[in-house]
Order: C-alpha cells, then structure tokens, then sequence
C-alpha cells in the first residue's frame, strides 16, 4: 500500500528574519523533521520565502507587482539551494516544482502534474512548491501559498495538510493556541487579526478559508508553529497547533478537482426546484435556470448560485452560456451532467 500524502506549507515569516534573510537553523530543523517523516509519508513541501531571499538584491524594493516578480526570480534558486544543501545531509535529492494556477484548472495538466510527483516520489525525490510568480498572469495568480498547499492537498488526496505559521496556531481572544477546532465558523472566523506580516501574502483569514475547503473534502488541517524539536510530528500527533477535523467526503478524485482547482468562467443562477434537485444529485437542466452570466463555452467549469444569491457549488457545463440562454423555457435540455457537479 502506498504512503499516505503529507503537504506542509512555510510561510515567508518562518524561513526568514525581519530583514528577509533565510535563517538556516530554520532550514535545517525543517529537514531533520522532513527527512523522518519520509518514512511514513509522500511529502510535499510548498515553500514560501523566494521574493523574501531574492528582494536585497533590489535596492530600491517598495514591493510592487514588477518587483515582487523580479525578486522571487532572484530569489528561487537561493531558496533551492539552501534546501537542497540540508536535505543532502540526509539522502534526499530536491525538485523544484514552479507552478501557475492553470496547471491546476485543466484537468489534464494537473494528471500530467500528479504523474510527475508520482515519480518523485518513486525514487526518493522531495518536491518543493511554489508559484511561478515570473509569469504568472496577475488575473489567474494564487491568491497565496496557503491556496497553492490546499489545492495540492486535495488534488493528491492528502490525509493532512501542515499550514506553518510565525503565531504556532489559531489563537482565542486571549491569545492562546486553540488546539481543536471542530467546524471554521462565524464564531472561529471572528477571532481572526486581520493582519500579515511585512513579508508575507497571506495571514490567518486567509488559512481558516482553506483550511475550511481542505476538511470540508475530508483532510485533516493543522496550523501549527516551528516550536519544539519535533513540531511537524507533534502537529499530526495533535499535541501542538490547532486541529481541524476532516469532514467525511465521499466525492471521487475528478469531483474534488472541480470542487477546489478549477477555475471558473462564469455563473448559472438556478431556481429553487433545481436546486432541490442538484441535493438529490440529479443533473442541471435549463429549465431551472434563471439567468447566465459570463461567456463560458461547453466544458468549462462554472459557479451555481441559488435565489438567495449564495454560491452552492460548481459544474463543468455542456453548452455554452449563448445556448443555454437561448434554452431557458426549453424542457430536457441538459446544462450540466450531475457526474459534472459538486455542491458545496
């Protein structure tokens, strides 16, 4: 039987000082810990801290799109090379897997993708992530590495998903780690601190809203710190950090991919009778369509929205939005197949 997936995200605030420099002790306990828990797992490293090691090199740095670009190309080979110095002291080999959002929103790149890992993985290679932020165009970029890490996760199927964070956790009014948390709710999204650091995308909210896309596909989440001499071992042991609990999902792989990578080109708005009839997995008709928005063609992914104006999940449509406008009134003509359909 194969290893379960690990995927572990460092955030920019963990890898490097206040001044954007790697800090190597750092780097080194992360590879002791990973290189133990190869053992047990297939895992997957997205790392940030590129635009972090790559922006000393630009003197007059103020962070915009351009320079962030320039800086995380500058600043990827540094962070490869710090990797793959320590995990040599272990055996491991790295492969440095730059990706962009349309690897994940076609479903045949992303095969393509996964075969490659799989191979990897065959032969004792440790992928580290990140986004290839030199070409990625600003429109279809990821939002943070937070997304990169959960939408690797549930593409892989991960059993857990490490969000490594400066903070160690999630924590309550009294600024303490919370160590489980059973559902991301109004209640948890209402301790969050609106903030991220100076070198970083991300922040709390942004976790908490992956985080609760990962469990919800039945992947178990940890937002956890570098305390410790074992953080990540701790983390999946639930001793350090905030659990969240998977929730059960019985979606197949190609369903999970329409539920978390793919992008969408446009929305359906349906009717209050479709929309029962998507909970009983029946397939999306015309009839119970109410309007269209966006000039999405045949199988491309679309948002579903009910009457209430709530997002309830996507579908890979079968007609374009022109055809299924001019189908409105029109009985048994199939929007959406309900295999090609993922509520939410």
């Amino acid at each position: 039987m194969q290893k379960p997936v690990l995927v572990i995200k460092l955030g920019t605030a963990v890898l490097t000082s206040d001044r954007g420099e790697l800090v190597q002790a750092t780097i080194k306990k992360i590879a002791a810990e990973i290189a133990a828990l190869s053992a047990s797992y297939r895992v997957v490293l997205v790392s940030s801290g590129a635009v972090g090691s790559g922006r000393s090199f630009f003197p007059h740095y103020k962070g915009t799109l351009t320079e962030r670009k320039a800086a995380a190309a500058v600043g990827n080979p540094i962070l490869i090379r710090h990797y793959q110095k320590h995990f040599s002291m272990y055996g491991i080999p790295v492969a440095q897997a730059l990706c962009e959002r349309h690897h994940f929103s076609n479903r045949g790149r992303w095969v393509q993708l996964k075969n490659t890992f799989d191979e990897f993985w065959a032969n004792g290679i440790l992928p580290i992530m990140n986004e290839n932020d030199l070409v990625s165009n600003v429109e279809l970029k990821f939002s943070d590495n937070d997304e990169l890490a959960t939408l690797t996760a549930i593409g892989f199927d991960a059993e857990a998903l490490l969000l490594c964070t400066s903070v160690g956790g999630l924590l309550d009014e009294n600024s303490k780690v919370i160590s489980r948390v059973e559902k991301v709710d109004s209640k948890i999204l209402g301790l969050v601190q609106k903030g991220k650091s100076s070198l970083g995308l991300g922040g709390m909210l942004s976790k908490l809203t992956f985080t609760r896309l990962a469990a919800s596909l039945g992947i178990g989440v940890v937002i956890c710190g570098l305390n410790g001499k074992n953080p990540f071992g701790d983390a999946l042991a639930g001793k350090a950090g905030t659990s969240f609990s998977p929730q059960a999902s019985n979606l197949k792989a190609r369903q999970k991919w329409l539920a978390s990578g793919s992008i969408t080109f446009g929305s359906i708005f349906v009717d209050k009778g479709a929309g029962k009839a998507l909970e009983q997995r029946r397939s999306l008709l015309t009839v119970g369509i109410r309007k269209v928005q966006g000039k999405f063609t045949g199988g491309e992914v679309v948002q579903l929205i009910d009457e209430a104006d709530n997002i309830i999940g996507v579908a890979k449509v079968r007609i374009g939005a022109a055809e299924v406008a001019a189908h409105l009134s029109t009985k048994n003509v199939v929007a959406a197949h309900a295999d090609d359909i993922v509520l939410f």
